[in-house]
């Protein structure tokens, strides 16, 4: 009984995964960052009024499909120019960690509203984002990797004790969710790909990196090239998938498991072409994350110290060499 009252205490008093889940929040908000900037040039022809998909006609769809977007209000240039704009510097205030949490609720209902614009655009981890960032709200995420304002802190300082000792509750709900998210991700995916015949025989990594879209000229061959390869890859790929959540119940394995699962996206943003997708399956990875990305910062910020006496003693040894100088010269 002791023991569960000190948890249920610790719980609802001390905060956790707190750098983790700013990690998340800086990662996902560059994700919309680059999404916004990687369409810019084609703006006007993916999402505009006169765009590919006619405005009337994604209207209708939207109605049909019950769904909203910002873009849907108007068919003037003008608010469109504006909508797209505004998306892209609440993405950028999101990836800085500027204006807390109503930024980030913003940035969730622009970036819903782009992504119904063109879906044809998107490669599945628009589903994670939808969820994510919901959740990040009940979250500190802002405590980390986020320009100071003060702004926060004054109107958390307003808020009834009752409403503050909320808080911490609320984030932990937070970032147990998140976790509990990726987990199922992982596991439906795992189980989903179990079913599939070419899964069972150990060749689904072949015809995955045949499909144009999705191969890297020059290495794709490679790799589907070797039986070895093709059939170590596919069957590694479902055992890591359906026991990742076994992995991280366990303290000691968690950070192996979550540096595996980074490893594994980073290979599918660089051989398959899916960045978007790789990106936010590792800014959620992150959450497992916490320990390690707070040691990792406190050695750059160390580094970065050193760096800085470096250079000013440099600095400074220069101006002594150049102040002799001068006096040699004088004499």
């Amino acid at each position: 009984m002791k023991k569960l009252i000190s948890v249920v205490d610790r719980w609802s008093s001390v905060p956790l995964g707190v750098v983790g889940v700013s990690g998340t929040r800086a990662l996902l908000g560059f994700v919309g960052l680059m999404f916004y900037v990687s369409q810019y040039a084609d703006r006007d022809y993916l999402f505009g009024p006169t765009a590919v998909l006619p405005w009337r006609e994604f209207v209708a769809q939207l109605h049909e499909d019950g769904s909203f977007s910002l873009y849907a209000w108007s068919s003037s240039e003008a608010w469109f120019q504006l909508v797209f704009h505004l998306g892209l510097i609440t993405a950028l205030m999101v990836t800085l960690g500027i204006g807390g949490r109503a930024v980030l609720a913003c940035h969730w209902v622009l970036l819903w509203s782009l992504y119904e614009r063109q879906p044809v655009l998107l490669d599945g981890g628009d589903n994670l984002a939808y969820l994510v960032i919901l959740m990040l709200l009940a979250t500190r995420c802002y405590d980390r990797f986020s320009l100071p304002s003060g702004l926060a802190d004054r109107l958390a300082r307003r808020l009834p004790a009752q409403l503050r000792s909320l808080t911490t509750p609320l984030h932990n709900l937070g970032v147990v969710a998140v976790a509990a998210q990726m987990c199922l991700v992982y596991v439906v995916s795992g189980l989903y790909k179990v079913q599939g015949q070419m899964w069972q025989d150990g060749t689904a990594l072949f015809y995955v990196l045949r499909v144009p879209e999705f191969s890297l000229p020059g290495v794709s061959n490679l790799v589907y090239g070797n039986d070895f390869l093709v059939v170590a890859g596919t069957y590694v790929t479902v055992f890591f998938l359906v026991y990742f959540p076994m992995g991280v119940l366990v303290p000691a394995l968690r950070p192996w498991a979550a540096a595996m699962s980074i490893s594994f996206h980073l290979a599918i943003a660089v051989c398959m072409g899916l960045t978007g997708f790789a990106l936010t399956m590792i800014a959620c990875d992150l959450v497992f994350l916490d320990k390690e990305l707070g040691k990792a910062v406190s050695m750059a910020r160390e580094l970065a110290v050193r760096l800085s006496r470096w250079a000013r003693k440099t600095q400074q040894r220069t101006e002594h060499a150049r102040e002799g100088a001068l006096t040699e010269e004088s004499v």
